[in-house]
């Protein structure tokens, strides 16, 4: 199958996700234009990406008053935004600001300020609702309100609204379909390391959604309900018996899930299907060795595709060194280390970097995606050094996506070892000293690891 015909596949098995083409605005040019967001001629990229951020800015700046504000008091006026060279003017915010909601009622009125545009009619019953209440509240009316978490346990919200979960979840998949091309088919059995996202509103798990539109079929890690408070008592530290009772609840099911993907495998290996496991890295490694500790190893290479997100930490104290788990995968399960790939991304946005199979750099989606690099005086470094990663979310039509993260990462001007072009991350990705470890990965490593030797 050549690509135009592969790319025509997928976006007929996620028509969904796609808007009528009559009403694209330019960031859905962007975002749903591309073929291959990775393989796209810089100029045209380019083009595309200032188009897309130009119209977000003046939209947000217009209809979200919090922005306008922020922008004022910093005297920054979106006319002086002219061209590309001057995106890095742009007003960024710290995604510690997703931190700073109040509780009850006023909870609802933080997430309306920080949204963009006219919400839904929301009914909130409570007098004094729950975290809970408040997003089932939002997302009964239509939104799609996440959120994540960090090792604090303080939560991170995010007032999506479906058009931009929309743009996400297509984004995600095609990023990460186009660097396996030619191995995705929609008649893959696929393993979702995460939880089942129709029974929780944590980021990681509701990224899962477009799995079930692309794959013939997909079973969950974890299948139950994951809501604020079992996230909140697995992350913080501490010995409190509700903390206790909630990690042992949750994380009684991880040997039986392991054992259920262990069998999994074994079932796919016989009947010759072509398979997918996606998730957090260190479940995929809790297998692994499992199937050392079993003898067990399968040779289902030449039909497979892995791909992990969310960060590499197995137990509190040890990471997951990446290229001993992809040489364990390839020993235990026949798969190379070209169809094992990472993602990188955030709940705070909807850029997804994917790794590429020949050099396992993170690849930017700059169609809509303008990266920065920033001192800690907040200038852009460009290419080549260490600083905090910031961007410019060209597909964010929900939020202002103009955000500067607690990452540190060196960004080069190309990949050193593929011929696609535009810029990349290298993998080492870590956090600024002082700041909370993040990501879905850690949190479901918290929820989870307890039955399987860990915290």
């Amino acid at each position: 199958m050549d690509f135009a015909e592969y790319i025509r596949k997928f976006d007929a098995h996620t028509a969904k996700y796609i808007p009528n083409r009559a009403d694209w605005t330019p960031s859905d040019h962007a975002v749903y234009g591309p073929s291959d967001y990775f393989r796209m001629d810089p100029k045209e990229a380019n083009d595309l990406r200032y188009k897309a951020v130009r119209y977000q800015l003046d939209r947000h700046f217009k209809s979200n008053r919090t922005y306008r504000t922020y922008c004022e008091e910093l005297k920054f006026d979106p006319a002086s935004i002219r061209a590309s060279d001057d995106l890095d003017k742009v007003p960024v915010v710290s995604t510690d600001f997703f931190k700073t909601y109040p509780t009850g009622r006023d909870f609802a009125l933080w997430l309306a300020n920080v949204y963009t545009g006219e919400l839904p009619k929301i009914h909130i019953k409570s007098k004094e609702p729950t975290h809970d209440e408040v997003i089932k509240s939002f997302n009964d009316a239509g939104m799609a309100v996440a959120y994540s978490s960090g090792t604090s346990g303080r939560h991170t919200f995010i007032p999506r609204d479906m058009k931009a979960f929309f743009s996400n979840e297509y984004a995600l998949s095609k990023g990460a379909l186009t660097m396996f091309y030619p191995r995705w088919g929609p008649d893959m059995h696929s393993f979702l390391l995460m939880p089942n996202p129709f029974k929780t509103n944590l980021f990681a798990g509701r990224l899962g959604t477009v799995m079930y539109d692309i794959m013939k079929d997909v079973e969950v890690a974890l299948d139950r309900e994951v809501n604020t408070e079992t996230v909140r008592q697995s992350m913080i530290k501490g010995d409190t018996l509700v903390g206790k009772i909630t990690k042992y609840v949750v994380s009684r099911t991880t040997q039986k899930s392991i054992d259920r993907i262990v069998d999994w495998i074994g079932q796919r290996s016989k009947d010759g299907s072509r398979i997918a496991l996606v998730g957090v890295p260190f479940m995929l490694h809790y297998v692994l060795n499992e199937l050392k500790e079993k003898g067990k190893s399968y040779d289902i290479g030449d039909r497979t595709m892995i791909l992990t997100g969310g960060g590499w930490k197995a137990h509190e104290n040890e990471r997951i060194p990446e290229e001993r788990f992809r040489k364990d995968v390839e020993e235990l399960l026949g798969v190379r280390p070209e169809h094992c790939l990472d993602m990188y991304g955030m709940v705070e946005g909807n850029g997804w970097m994917l790794q590429c199979p020949e050099g396992h750099y993170f690849h930017i989606p700059t169609t809509y995606l303008h990266p920065m690099v920033l001192d800690d005086e907040g200038n852009n470094i460009g290419y080549g050094k260490y600083g905090r990663f910031a961007f410019l979310d060209g597909s964010m039509n929900a939020y202002p996506g103009f955000i500067v993260t607690n990452d540190k990462v060196k960004m080069l001007e190309h990949c050193p070892h593929c011929d696609r072009p535009g810029p990349v991350l290298e993998s080492a990705i870590t956090r600024i000293p002082g700041k909370e470890v993040r990501g879905c990965g850690e949190e479901m490593r918290k929820m989870m690891a307890a039955d399987v030797g860990g915290d």
